[in-house]
């Protein structure tokens, strides 16, 4: 038997609906970032531009997510241990503004919207990606994925957005000094707040 299509029903025939379920992927860089979101999908894209333009941009074509979620620690300038920052964009800095490389991807106007709301006290700013720790040279914020996974899903039409947490001054070089713990423990408590909103 073969089953009605949705449209315009006739008289007497049943309708078949189906609801689709918002699915968001929550990618971070490791595993251990992806802590504070128990529950939803996830993707451990791997450190640094190359791997994780790759590995998204896979997981987008296997999973069709409705939106992508990027989260992770950073290095900032003049921003505390702690601090969380909602990426505006994301700027890639390797790319030094060049002609023929796109650098720079814009957040998802709805997702960073939803994002004030969650975290109403966090700053909104580019958030600058670089192979190479210290890196970036224009942008407070400094990080290693964000770009290749915001320009992976913008090449598939899927929304995204970058939120970070804040471990350590961008030009400090003692890593003995680098927060980790506060960081991630400021990611725990903000991913489950930025779900709920987003959903």
């Amino acid at each position: 038997m073969e089953m009605p299509r949705l449209g315009l029903p006739c008289a007497g025939s049943p309708v078949w609906v189906t609801s689709v379920r918002p699915v968001i992927l929550v990618v971070a860089a490791t595993e251990r970032e992806l802590a504070g979101a128990d529950g939803a999908a996830t993707l451990a894209c791997g450190i640094g531009p190359v791997e994780a333009a790759a590995v998204t941009a896979r997981a987008l074509a296997e999973q069709r997510p409705t939106a992508v979620l990027h989260v992770g620690i950073a290095g900032a300038r003049g921003i505390e241990a702690g601090e969380l920052v909602i990426g505006s964009e994301a700027i890639y800095e390797d790319a030094a503004d060049g002609p023929l490389v796109p650098g720079r991807v814009q957040a998802d106007a709805r997702l960073l919207a939803a994002a004030r709301r969650a975290l109403p006290g966090a700053p909104v700013l580019p958030i600058g990606t670089s192979a190479q720790v210290g890196g970036t040279k224009g942008c407070t914020v400094e990080a290693m994925e964000g770009f290749a996974v915001l320009r992976a899903a913008e090449l598939a039409g899927v929304p995204a957005l970058e939120v970070r947490a804040v471990s350590n001054e961008i030009d400090e070089p003692d890593r003995r000094r680098w927060r980790f713990d506060t960081a991630l423990a400021a990611l725990d408590a903000a991913v489950p707040l930025l779900l709920a909103e987003l959903r």
